[in-house]
C-alpha cells in the first residue's frame, strides 16, 4: 500500500515523510526481514526518481558527456559522409561509422554531437558517439599507448616483423599477429610497448597478448598492464 502511495505521488516532500513513517515504524517493531529491507531499497528510488524528475524534467538527456563539444587542433581535418567520419591528422587517418540516431555537426574548430530523436537508444548511443570522435581526434594528434611486463624465469618477448614472438613456458612459442596501425616494441626482453592512434586497437592487443599467460596472485607470473592492480595471495605454509 505504500509503495502505491508513493506511485501516485509527485511532490518529493510527500514522499520523502512517508518513506519516514516507513522507517519509524519499522523500527519500533523491529522488524528486520528481507522483505522489509527490499521495500526500503525500493522506496530509496522511488524518492530519488521523484526528486531527479522534479528537478530536471521528464525529458532531461541524461548523458553530459554527449552534450560536451568536440575540440579540433590544429592539422587535424574532420569530413563527414553520409554517415561515416574521417579524422585525419600527423599520427594518421581513423574512420568510424555513426549511429543514424545521431547527427555531427561541425562548426569552425568545434565538433559537437546531438540527438535526431528522443528515443531511449538514440540516449544511449549520444555519449558514445561523442566519445569515439573525441578519441580519434585524441589519437591522430598523440596516440595512445599500452605497456605491458612479463614476469617468470625464461619468459621473453621479440618482435618480428609483423608478429610478436612470445615465450611464456609453453611447449611452443607463441605468434601473434601485429594489426596495421599499431606498433609494438620491445626493451630488456621483458617490456612491451603497444602505440597507436586507434584507441580501440591499442587495448585490444594489450589485452590479446596478456590472455596468453595471465598473472597468477602466488607468484606473480604472466603479463601483466603496466599500472594495473594484481591481487596476491599468500600461499600455503609448511607445519
Amino acid at each position: 500500500e505504500l509503495l502505491e502511495q508513493v506511485n501516485q505521488v509527485e511532490d518529493h516532500i510527500v514522499v520523502t515523510e512517508i518513506y519516514q513513517m516507513f522507517l519509524e515504524d519499522l523500527v519500533s517493531r523491529y522488524l528486520v526481514l528481507p522483505r522489509a529491507l527490499w521495500m526500503i531499497v525500493m522506496l530509496e528510488k522511488t524518492n530519488l526518481a521523484v526528486r531527479f524528475s522534479a528537478a530536471f524534467g521528464r525529458n532531461f538527456i541524461m548523458s553530459r558527456i554527449g552534450k560536451l563539444p568536440v575540440e579540433i587542433p590544429s592539422g587535424v581535418n574532420i569530413s563527414l559522409e553520409s554517415n561515416t567520419v574521417s579524422v585525419k591528422g600527423p599520427k594518421g587517418e581513423l574512420s568510424q561509422r555513426i549511429s543514424p540516431l545521431v547527427s555531427v555537426n561541425i562548426e569552425e574548430n568545434t565538433l559537437s554531437v546531438s540527438q535526431t530523436e528522443e528515443s531511449r537508444e538514440a540516449k544511449a548511443i549520444f555519449g558514445t558517439t561523442r566519445s569515439l570522435i573525441a578519441n580519434m581526434v585524441q589519437g591522430v594528434t598523440e596516440n595512445f599507448s599500452k605497456d605491458l611486463l612479463i614476469e617468470g624465469v625464461g619468459f621473453r618477448a621479440t618482435v618480428k616483423g609483423k608478429v610478436i614472438d612470445l615465450e611464456l613456458g609453453y611447449s611452443h612459442p607463441i605468434e601473434h599477429p601485429i594489426p596495421d596501425g599499431v606498433v609494438v616494441t620491445v626493451s630488456d626482453n621483458v617490456k612491451i610497448h603497444v602505440e597507436g592512434p586507434d584507441k580501440q586497437k591499442v587495448g585490444q592487443l594489450a589485452a590479446e597478448i596478456k590472455s596468453y599467460y595471465p598473472v597468477e596472485p602466488y607468484k606473480g607470473k604472466g603479463v601483466r598492464i603496466v599500472g594495473e592492480y594484481v591481487r596476491r595471495k599468500e600461499g600455503k605454509k609448511s607445519a
